[in-house]
């Protein structure tokens, strides 16, 4: 039972008998007959639970965005319900103006809509639902919470996406409007034509040329139906914010702007996702692949635990043996790569191509930069020290065959989009 503000005023009241009859006993009688009166209008009150709770079909939406969810409020009885609902969701859902005022007329029937702006992604969901119903006299309440079941899926956000439009046209110059007059591997013939000057000697056609009274060349373009591998590391590097994101969401955003691009050019796209153990793994096809990557992304979170690699490369090696590009996006934190990845990469390395997509600090770099103090110079030395090792552990990746892309969490997506494009471009999928 709860009581509304109508109470004190009624105590207070009280002063007017009291006054006129000043006594102990009357004060008492008093507050007494307020309680009974509370007592009585309580229980006259309308049983909550008599009311039925729906709730619309459960929404998605990426992080950053909002939307609402609607509750039904149905009342089957022959009594008038006053009220006010509460549609409680868990914090990060970000409910805001979930206190409803309910006024149901006998077999009426009222939709309440709550707006949500969830702060982090994954599965966000209703914590219950408390009706607060007056009684006749509007002193006393009955209350309840009920468990009306709801949920809504925060997708990872796409900021990216608006590095699309430029790379698909870049894509398109390659792959066929624009043949490449490369030669190599990776490569699939596409015409021939007369030669000019500029064109690499090796593409020219022997036999075509004596054919006829010109030299001929052979023209190609970027192989389809090449395979690139996702690999998104959940251990606790990827914890770590630079600025207000963390690690992990940009290299997911990164991973969406990559796939969307592959599925476009031909490509198949895999992907895992894993620390000590794999917490996701897909294989997408066609070109609709960012929906269920998103689905896929929208629970993983950072664990405070190392990366087995050797389970993650057991896992990718279960997804099919065929040469693919692998990309891995996972920091280039020097003792977490040197103790757990750099082990396993030479075999990886010899089986397919290998990019390591890192998100780079510009902090580290401002900070080696300032000497403005004793303090600012001490600071200085520490993170010239650390750019120092991560410079040392992209020279050993490098030797080992492996690509570094390493960039601000800005420009990350884009640079390995663009990364991509010139790998295709030189026919080194």
């Amino acid at each position: 039972m709860t009581v509304t503000g109508r109470v004190p005023l009624l105590l207070l009241a009280g002063v007017v008998p009291v006054v006129l009859r000043p006594s102990l006993g009357t004060a008492w009688l008093w507050v007494l007959l307020v309680l009974v009166v509370v007592g009585v209008d309580w229980w006259l009150a309308p049983r909550p639970d008599r009311l039925e709770l729906a709730r619309s079909a459960d929404p998605r939406l990426r992080l950053g965005e909002s939307t609402t969810t609607t509750l039904m409020a149905s009342n089957p009885t022959t009594r008038r319900y006053t009220g006010i609902l509460r549609d409680a969701w868990q914090p990060t859902a970000g409910a805001m103006d979930n206190r409803h005022r309910v006024a149901l007329e006998p077999e009426g029937r009222v939709a309440l809509s709550t707006r949500l702006e969830p702060v982090r992604r994954g599965d966000l969901r209703a914590v219950g639902v408390t009706l607060r119903i007056r009684g006749p006299l509007g002193l006393a309440c009955r209350q309840q919470t009920r468990q009306v079941a709801g949920a809504v899926r925060a997708l990872p956000p796409f900021g990216s996406r608006k590095h699309l439009p430029s790379r698909l046209a870049r894509l398109r110059e390659l792959d066929g409007r624009a043949a490449i007059r490369v030669r190599g591997q990776g490569t699939e013939f596409d015409s021939l034509r007369e030669y000019v000057r500029g064109d690499d000697v090796r593409s020219i056609d022997w036999r075509a040329s004596a054919r006829n009274r010109s030299v001929v060349v052979r023209t190609w373009q970027p192989e389809r139906d090449r395979r690139v591998v996702l690999v998104l590391d959940t251990s606790r590097t990827s914890a770590g914010r630079v600025g207000d994101v963390p690690r992990l969401d940009s290299a997911m955003d990164a991973a969406l702007l990559l796939a969307a691009l592959a599925a476009r050019a031909g490509d198949r796209v895999d992907f895992l996702a894993g620390d000590r153990r794999v917490r996701s793994r897909l294989r997408l096809s066609g070109t609709d692949v960012i929906a269920p990557l998103q689905d896929a992304m929208s629970g993983l979170e950072p664990i405070i635990a190392e990366a087995d690699w050797s389970a993650l490369a057991g896992a990718l090696g279960q997804l099919g043996r065929q040469r693919a590009l692998v990309v891995l996006l996972t920091p280039l934190e020097p003792s977490a790569v040197e103790e757990g990845l750099v082990p396993i990469l030479p075999a990886l390395a010899r089986r397919h191509r290998v990019v390591l997509a890192s998100v780079k600090d510009p902090a580290l770099e401002q900070l080696a930069a300032d000497r403005s103090d004793v303090g600012a110079v001490y600071g200085a030395a520490a993170a010239e020290q650390v750019l120092e090792r991560r410079r040392r552990t992209a020279e050993i990746l490098s030797a080992l065959g492996v690509d570094i892309v390493d960039a601000d969490a800005e420009h990350l997506a884009p640079a390995l989009a663009d990364h991509y494009l010139s790998l295709k471009a030189r026919g080194l999928l």
